[in-house]
């Protein structure tokens, strides 16, 4: 097996990664990253693949599990029962009660609410150079689903920097110093929730956290302590995708002259898949091999963990032609960018609704929007999204 070595944190390859992609592709699409001591898998066809093999998951293998240091402690609850890192039945218990809260119909009813954020967004834009990151790209997700869950919109600044310390938990560079703050923000959600619910049982609203308290599924509720992670991954994760994608996706319309047709009611869904499968906002989802299996004619033994390269993926010629050409008008653009099998976006209706109606609203307020200087990526690998996006109306 080859061996590459590629820093994530070199600055050429944070703000390019699709470059290394495509040597790689253009060898073994399977190598030994070394940089993060595991197999990584970067071909369109074997991600996919991979995505949905239940030979693989993502909770660790009983005899790998630890106890975590004294210093996370409370982050460590929080990950223990989140859904993204368990299996079934644990899995598919909380995945089904989740759904039954967060149904299409709630999704749609959304609508008027990004509408009415959206409206104020746009109306606070100043006319001089501005960076849209905090103030659309950001400030959009992070309000939509503070009033999806039904938590204060004044808290969104809040919210967000607890979300931020967590998430960079996942983040190449990860320190001493980033672990404590995540722990206290895990510290401080687990407080602000923990009243919230306390306060939803009580005095139940049409909201996401009280639909979540009466979900239930063969006679069984969420715990409290499923309840308390599910809303911070909620949070955490309903953010962070769209922010990146939202930000990428204004990045690629304005480089690349798009025609205001790619934005119009019937075409705005192609040009929103055709960002996640260009520029996704998540490059790359790791498993644990619960069996000793082939990966591309190489072995994988069991309880090592392999990367999926979802960014890369996507930039695939075995499956794209002319992969790194950005073309709203792609017949096929089916992507990693959601992940795939069990673990499989539940937040990606509402991600999606979130991406059209965001990119619509505001190309029309300022159709004239340009760039004002090169946009630049954030050192957030695995994630991808932009530190600045520096425009004029």
């Amino acid at each position: 097996m080859k061996t590459l070595q590629q820093s994530p944190l070199d600055p050429a390859f944070v703000q390019d990664p699709y470059a290394v992609y495509a040597q790689v592709l253009s060898e073994d699409p399977v190598q030994y990253w070394d940089d993060y001591g595991m197999m990584a898998v970067f071909d369109a066809n074997t991600v996919h693949t991979l995505l949905r093999d239940r030979r693989l998951g993502r909770a660790v293998l009983e005899d790998q599990r630890t106890e975590a240091p004294s210093h996370l402690t409370h982050f460590d609850a929080v990950e223990r029962v989140s859904m993204l890192d368990l299996e079934p039945p644990d899995h598919t218990r909380l995945r089904g009660l989740v759904l039954r809260a967060f149904t299409s119909r709630r999704i749609k009813a959304l609508e008027p609410d990004i509408h009415a954020i959206c409206d104020d967004l746009l109306a606070r834009l100043p006319d001089g150079p501005f960076d849209l990151i905090p103030a659309f790209c950001t400030a959009l997700p992070v309000r939509v689903i503070a009033r999806l869950l039904g938590v204060p919109e004044g808290m969104s600044e809040q919210l967000l920097r607890w979300s931020n310390a967590m998430v960079a938990m996942y983040q190449a560079g990860r320190t001493h110093e980033t672990e404590v703050a995540a722990d206290a923000a895990a510290v401080a959600f687990i407080d602000f929730l923990t009243g919230y619910v306390d306060e939803r049982r009580n005095q139940p609203r049409d909201d996401l956290i009280t639909h979540l308290i009466a979900a239930e599924a063969g006679g069984k509720k969420l715990s409290r302590a499923e309840l308390i992670s599910t809303c911070i991954l909620l949070l955490n994760a309903g953010h962070e995708a769209t922010v990146h994608t939202l930000g990428n996706a204004v990045k690629a319309l304005l480089e690349h002259d798009t025609s205001a047709s790619a934005l119009a009611p019937d075409t705005i869904a192609a040009t929103v898949e055709e960002v996640l499968r260009y520029d996704p906002p998540l490059h790359m989802f790791t498993r644990y091999a619960y069996q000793d299996i082939d990966v591309g004619g190489h072995p994988l033994a069991k309880g090592q963990q392999v990367a999926l390269m979802l960014g890369a993926a996507g930039r695939d010629p075995a499956r794209f032609d002319d992969p790194n050409r950005f073309d709203p008008t792609r017949t096929s653009t089916q992507h990693a960018a959601f992940g795939g099998g069990l673990h499989f976006c539940v937040g990606a209706p509402l991600a999606r609704l979130e991406l059209q109606i965001g990119l619509q609203r505001l190309f029309a307020h300022a159709p004239n929007l340009r760039l004002t200087e090169p946009p630049q990526y954030q050192n957030s690998y695995h994630f991808h999204g932009l530190d600045r996006l520096r425009v004029t109306l």
